[in-house]
């Protein structure tokens, strides 16, 4: 059994952490009223138990570091939302198959990891110029910027994000487990099923491939690049509850 999770990197954006506190606080006020505290494991038993609504404590401990790990593979926001909810429901789905060997952080990592490749062999088979297209090294230019990236589009931040980006895709990966979710090199390795130390070589290129201004900052900003707000944790949190018809107990309700 591990230790009450606060995994590095899954804490909310500043000013969210009331709300998220409130919201794991109705959640299991809707069941016996226990504190907060409660390992995965132990939010997994109650899953099991018949108390499937705590499934969302889950989904919002773990949706920064699922989103950004299926975002560092489709370079979408829109995309990274969809694949976000597709490894939700798997691992609702599939939790009876969980058996803690690994923490639930790093299996629900693997799920979502998995699903966003396919999605994007899928996509590459639909469009095989751009897939044979060699990536160019070239910054492309800004995408479209959602209600939520303009709260946090600082400058540094915008040129990190596409800096990130124009990595090639096993750098980009393994630099955003390491680098921005601040994973270690076991963590990450078992989730991409490679061994550590080609973690640790990829790595090093992808900050070798990172214009010098940006890994002079890198220590003091990698950790607010694709940040995860809470309007898009309410998005996924009950796109996924309703495709599992779970009712979320009005959690989901300002607080």
């Amino acid at each position: 059994m591990t230790a009450p999770v606060r995994f590095r990197g899954t804490e909310p954006a500043p000013g969210d952490s009331v709300r998220v506190n409130t919201l794991e606080n109705s959640i299991l006020a809707t069941s016996s009223g226990e504190s907060l505290g409660l390992s995965d494991e132990a939010v997994i038993a109650r899953i099991r138990a018949g108390e499937p609504c705590c499934f969302e404590i889950l989904m919002r401990r773990h949706n920064r570091r699922v989103f950004r790990v299926t975002r560092a593979i489709l370079k979408r926001d829109d995309e990274a939302e969809d694949v976000m909810q597709e490894a939700y429901v798997r691992a609702y789905e599939h939790l009876s198959e969980f058996r803690a060997e690994a923490s639930f952080a790093t299996w629900l990592t693997r799920i979502a990891i998995h699903e966003a490749l396919a999605r994007k062999r899928r996509e590459q088979r639909f469009d095989p110029l751009e897939s044979e297209s060699p990536q160019s090294p070239v910054l492309s230019p800004e995408s479209p910027r959602s209600p939520e990236q303009q709260v946090n589009d600082h400058q540094l931040r915008a040129v990190l994000e596409r800096s990130i980006d124009a990595l090639p895709d096993e750098f980009r990966t393994v630099f955003v487990l390491r680098a921005v979710e601040q994973m270690s090199g076991a963590e990450t390795a078992a989730c991409l099923d490679i061994p550590e130390e080609t973690v640790k070589t990829r790595l090093h290129r992808a900050r070798l491939r990172l214009q010098e201004v940006i890994v002079r900052s890198l220590d003091a900003h990698s950790t607010h690049a694709y940040e995860f707000h809470l309007t898009r944790c309410d998005r996924v949190v009950s796109g996924v509850l309703g495709r599992l018809g779970i009712s979320s107990e009005g959690a989901l309700q300002k607080s």
